[in-house]
């Protein structure tokens, strides 16, 4: 049987904290979730993006045993909980960004005692889920024509989170579906200025709350660009990149 492990973009000697990206997958399925599908592919212009936010940690992209979340075993979950309990010892801090499936992954396992940050890109947050006590800096974003997951149940987790005390940053994207091509750069500015926050190189922010109903649409940081830059980028950040593994 597959073993969860993670795949590295960046693994400097000398690195103290980790930046670990979940990508997303299938409701039911004990395939190999290959590396060359589409949710996999999709986490590559964040791992590159990671590296240069913080070019003294460890970049890494969650390898799972299946391709799907599958009921009550919850899957990825488990695989990232195991990866978290054996890192190497010299890591002290993990920042958690998951899309769609790995944003329901890392918010299940984002009550780990290395955890520094929690980003659900489009998170799947069914309406049961249940409440963890996330760790660090938490934020969500999501696009308001998202049809595959729901933004409405991501506003419902994070004003459930808040609730319990718990601060969030809940950021809207007019317009944006589930892909996160149409504003691919603001996608990825987030995903840079959320992991420097997290490892406390900048401000947390401003949109971090815990006014249960507060809700903020994502800066437009970039110009939009066409869906194809979006596909393009990620075949670049892909092909330009060697990985090795843990």
């Amino acid at each position: 049987m597959r073993s969860p492990g993670i795949d590295l973009l960046a693994a400097p000697a000398a690195a103290t904290d980790l930046v670990l990206l979940a990508h997303g997958g299938v409701v039911d399925s004990f395939d190999d979730p290959h590396a060359w599908r589409a949710p996999l592919l999709r986490m590559w212009p964040f791992a590159v993006t990671a590296r240069a936010a913080a070019p003294t940690a460890a970049v890494g992209l969650m390898r799972y045993r299946y391709r799907g979340w599958n009921g009550p075993a919850a899957s990825p979950a488990a695989d990232l909980r195991t990866v978290l309990g054996m890192l190497p010892a010299r890591i002290r801090r993990v920042v958690l960004i998951g899309h769609s499936m790995g944003g329901r992954a890392v918010v299940a396992a984002g009550n780990h005692p290395l955890v520094s940050g929690v980003l659900g890109l489009a998170p799947w947050l069914p309406p049961n889920e249940p409440l963890v006590q996330l760790r660090g800096l938490v934020a969500f974003a999501h696009g308001t024509l998202d049809r595959i997951t729901d933004p409405r149940q991501t506003a419902a987790y994070a004003r459930r989170l808040r609730t319990g005390g718990i601060p969030v940053a809940m950021l809207t994207l007019e317009g944006e579906k589930h892909a996160m091509l149409h504003r691919a750069g603001d996608w990825n500015t987030l995903v840079g200025r959320f992991t420097r926050a997290a490892l406390g190189d900048s401000p947390a922010c401003e949109a971090v709350s815990t006014d249960p109903n507060r809700s903020d649409p994502l800066p437009a940081w970039t110009r939009p660009t066409p869906i194809a830059s979006g596909i393009a980028s990620i075949a670049r950040a892909r092909l330009g990149s060697r990985l090795t593994h843990w």
